[in-house]
Order: C-alpha cells, then structure tokens, then sequence
C-alpha cells in the first residue's frame, strides 16, 4: 500500500509498440503513473489519456537525457528499437538498437533511475550449426561471430553492454522475451502478419522452422517481475511455447477451419526469394520486403528455448498458447 499519496513512476521507451503498449496498461493498473518515450511523429491516437508522452529521438542522447532528466527514483524500462530485421540502411540498426540502448541506460542511470531494465530478444541466443533438438537457456554464451545480420548484432551488443553495466554494480537487468502473440498489435508485428497472412489465404506455402511463442500480456508480466526481482548481471528469459511452425499453422487451422498449406517451401527457394525482395525494396520500392535474409537465416537456426531458470526465480507462468492464438483471431476480427 502507498501511504505517501505520491504515485510511484514508470517511464518505458517504446511504450506505444507491442509489448510496450501491454506493459503500459499492465504499469496502469498497478497505480502508477506512466511516462512513455517515443520517437517524434509518433501518433499517441490509440494511448491512454493518463499517459504523459515525450517525444525523443533514442540516437539523439541530449533528447534522451532531456526525456529522463526527472527520473530519480523511478523504474525506466527501455522497449524502444528496430525489430523489423531490415533496413534501407543497415547503419540504423547500429544506430537505434544499439547505441540508443546506450543512450538511454546512460542517462537513466545518471538522473539516478531506480532500477532499468533492457528488453533485448531471443533471436540473439542462437549458435550456427547447433543439431535439432537443442534447447537453448539462459546460461548459453554467445559470441559476436554467432549473430544473423546487423539487427541481431545490434541487439546483441545492446545486450552486452547492459549485461555488464549489471555485472559492474549498476541497477541494470535484461529480459529476453522470446515471439510475442495476442492481440492489441499496433505493428503488426511479423508474428501477427504471418497469422493474418495464413487465415486470409495468402500463405500458398510454407517453410518449417522452430519458434517459441508467448503472449505479450505475459510478458508484459514478465518484465515487471523482472524490474522487481530480476538479477543484475544475467539474462531473464521470457519463454512460452517451443512450436514447429507447422504446428502453430495446424493450431489456426484448428481454430479458424481454414486448410494448412501443403507445399513446404525448400530453403534454397526461401532464401532465394528474400535476396531478390531486398534488393527490390532497397533500390526500387524503398518499402520493406516480403521476405527478409536475416529472417531466413534465423529460420535455420535453432529457436526452441527453456525459461526453467527464470519462470522459478520470478514465479512467472504464461498461459497456453492456444488461448493467445485464439485472443488474437478475436482481436483480427478474423
């Protein structure tokens, strides 16, 4: 119980995205007041009228420190980056994942944040040629040379500079949320794309791959747990369900009565296929591709996790899948 009469606050960059918007109306519910950081031009249409919004461009580090000059005391979790696995140009994941992270941990820490926590990702955790059947945790060791593109080299290096500032002594934690679901999707994100692609009919085939899927408003959960009892220091890993996207597209079948595509798309031709969509996007359309390298590869790789570690530390628990699925059907209207 507050007994002050103060109300405490949250301030979350990206707090319009996704997972963003899920933690902010979590953060709501708790009482607290929320300050979100997003970058300019953002459209604030769809947010809550309590929310207090500031615009801030995470590559400009004086707008960030402006942004977070009045934080003492507060939590700040840091959402805000490029998760669209391409870019016309490259240097922008560098830019914003990366040097952004650092812009606003710096800053954070130096207006004298409680606590911050970076939101980096699973698609980091993977290692060339690891056989199917490995299951990746929180423990594994990833070097620079492991990382599919300059998205996931961006992340990672974001990563590890929060990793360490917690190893150092600072209150800095990381949470690693793996493929977010539901509904609410602002992006839409890839995972609801390819959902809405599948029931609509425009998914003539497929390439198998590994995923692991979990709700947003799980991990929502989630990384306010791991604000409030996260370790500096370690990875918190935000895992659901390990799926073959087969099996998620026979779930939607399920739910939808719509038919699973039978041609299984061979990875050659998939990979093929995204070479040719970016060089099309980047010297004709300007527009993201259809398909990308990086998503691809990362189809190659590995992406079945164990969140065993972080599920007992937090008492963190996300639904099943299928009632998220389902969620999100509803919110598509589809």
């Amino acid at each position: 119980m507050n007994l002050t009469g103060v109300r405490p606050v949250s301030y979350v960059t990206g707090g319009g995205g996704f997972l963003g918007g899920h933690l902010v109306r979590s953060l709501l519910d708790e009482g607290r007041r929320v300050v979100v950081i997003e970058k300019p031009g953002f459209n604030p249409s769809n947010m809550h009228d309590s929310i207090e919004l500031r615009l801030a461009d995470i590559r400009d580090s004086e707008a960030v420190n402006a942004a977070l000059a009045d934080c003492a005391g507060a939590e700040v979790y840091h959402l805000a980056a490029n998760p669209h696995l391409w870019a016309v140009d490259p240097a922008e994941f560098d830019a914003v994942n990366y040097q952004g992270a650092v812009h606003v941990i710096e800053s954070a820490l130096k207006h004298g944040a409680s606590k911050v926590l970076h939101c980096s990702t699973e698609s980091i955790l993977t290692k060339k040629n690891w056989p199917i059947g490995t299951v990746i945790d929180e423990q594994v060791e990833i070097e620079e040379s492991d990382a599919v593109g300059p998205y996931c080299l961006s992340k990672l290096r974001a990563e590890n500079f929060a990793m360490e500032m917690g190893r150092s002594g600072r209150p800095v934690v990381v949470a690693n949320p793996t493929m977010p679901v539901g509904p609410n999707d602002p992006g839409p994100s890839p995972p609801t794309c390819l959902i809405r692609d599948f029931i609509e009919g425009r998914m003539p085939g497929y390439m198998d791959c590994a995923l692991n899927l979990v709700d947003a408003r799980d991990v929502a959960t989630g990384l306010i747990k791991v604000m409030r009892s996260g370790v500096p220091g370690r990875r918190h890993l935000l895992s659901g369900e390990n799926l073959m996207l087969l099996e998620l597209l026979t779930i939607l079948s399920r739910l939808s009565g719509r038919a699973v595509p039978r041609f299984k798309v061979p990875y050659p031709v998939g990979i093929s296929y995204a070479y040719v969509s970016e060089w099309f996007a980047r010297h004709m359309t300007g527009k993201r591709p259809q398909a990308t390298v990086t998503g691809l590869k990362l189809a190659r790789r590995v992406m079945h996790f164990d969140a065993t570690a972080t599920r007992r530390l937090l008492g963190w628990k996300p639904r099943p899948i299928e009632e998220s699925l389902r969620d999100s059907l509803t919110w598509l209207n589809l």
